[in-house]
């Protein structure tokens, strides 16, 4: 009977979980292409430099095996072979040294075909990364819960950092909660809820998205207590399309229920003057105080 090692415990961050995943084989290959477009700038471009030096040296190692395979190289160096690896990898081919043997031209050939397929792959990489439509939401800190139109009401405000504009804007809101089934079963499960108004034709500011807690709602009937115990979860999907760019922008934000600010909402940031430009000041973005509804 074979037995498998066991994967190591892989721990990241989830939305607002902290979570351990236990028994999952590692896929970093199988993943690179996700890992490479997902990763930092500065890590990608440190990976790709390493992979470039690492090749080079392991085509010096070749080099070196050879009968003086490389014109004008001093025998047997390692640091011209090197070199002559990278000018020949990166497609220079300066000509101060050439492959003047059988052997010398075989490597160089080789190196040659891995140096074109690596620089197609790295552009298409580049590329990837720099034609993801990336959205610049600021979402507010936390949500707040006030009365609003003589109404308890759950509200939540963001904004489009770019001041671009976004047409045909949509925004959902789920409640990510964890039930108990009559067999005992734990599940997460994902409750709608329902937005005043969901969507805009046009968004280049801000936007705060009302949800009425009401009878119906799955928030009715709890108390301050049940608010900052809760283990459930907010989670907020922004979608439009950059008229720019043409582009479906996406954005998404997780609140631990239990950080809603109750009894208070946000400060004004929107000034409208009628004979000047209309201000907003981000600098309160995140500002919030006592309900003026009591």
């Amino acid at each position: 009977m074979t037995r498998h090692k066991p994967a190591r415990p892989r721990r990241f961050n989830h939305s607002e979980l902290d979570v351990v995943a236990l028994g999952l084989k590692r896929s970093f290959w199988v993943d690179l292409h996700h890992h490479a477009i997902t990763a930092r700038w500065s890590s990608f471009f440190g990976a790709a430099a390493a992979v470039f030096v690492l090749f080079n040296l392991a085509f010096a190692a070749l080099y070196t095996l050879g009968d003086d395979p490389i014109a004008n190289a001093r025998p047997g160096s390692y640091l011209d072979y090197f070199f002559f690896s990278v000018e020949t990898f990166a497609t220079v081919g300066y000509g101060d040294m050439h492959p003047r043997t059988t052997y010398g031209h075989a490597v160089a050939a080789a190196g040659a075909f891995i140096g074109v397929c690596a620089l197609a792959v790295t552009t298409g990489l580049i590329f990837s990364r720099f034609s993801q439509p990336r959205a610049r939401i600021l979402f507010a800190r936390a949500p707040v819960l006030a009365r609003f139109d003589n109404a308890p009401t759950l509200m939540i405000r963001f904004a489009n950092q770019r001041h671009n504009m976004v047409v045909d804007a949509r925004a959902k809101l789920w409640l990510a909660k964890s039930e108990r089934s009559p067999e005992g079963g734990v599940y997460r499960r994902f409750h709608r809820l329902a937005l005043t108004r969901d969507e805009s034709p046009l968004f280049a500011l801000s936007w705060t998205i009302m949800h009425v807690v009401e009878q119906t709602s799955p928030l009715h009937g709890l108390t301050p207590e049940d608010f900052s115990e809760s283990q459930d979860s907010l989670i907020l999907i922004f979608e439009g399309q950059d008229e720019t760019s043409s582009q479906t922008l996406r954005a998404r934000m997780t609140y631990p229920l239990s950080k809603t600010e109750l009894g208070r909402e946000y400060v004004d940031i929107l000034t409208f003057e009628s004979s000047g430009p209309t201000t907003i000041d981000y600098a309160r973005f995140h500002e919030t105080r006592a309900s003026r509804a009591g």
